[in-house]
């Protein structure tokens, strides 16, 4: 999955979530990258109806940075956030579920 993360489609929120909690235990990464796919397909399209879910998965990846010793060339969790609150400051109604 960390190489063909940009291969990501994050609207398999069927595959992508189950996938995210079998990877968490052993492969913290690889699930962060799953849910980020989602995060940012939910984001990006402005599904607010998946805002809650992708809320939860932002949550998840703040509590699986911990166990991430190296992010490699993808981003800390603390710049994934800050890049999504700035790419998407407007979408209140998402923050609101983060905040």
């Amino acid at each position: 999955m960390l190489q063909r993360f940009d291969e990501l489609d994050g609207d398999h929120y069927e595959i992508l979530t189950r996938a995210a909690e079998a990877l968490a235990g052993k492969h913290p990464l690889a699930a962060t990258l799953a849910l980020r796919s989602m995060i940012d397909f939910s984001l990006s399209n402005s599904r607010s109806s998946r805002y809650r879910h992708a809320a939860r998965h932002l949550l998840d990846c703040s509590s699986l940075a911990s166990a991430i010793a190296d992010f490699g060339r993808f981003e800390p969790h603390d710049a994934f956030e800050a890049r999504l609150r700035r790419e998407h400051a407007r979408k209140s109604s998402f923050w609101s579920l983060i905040d």
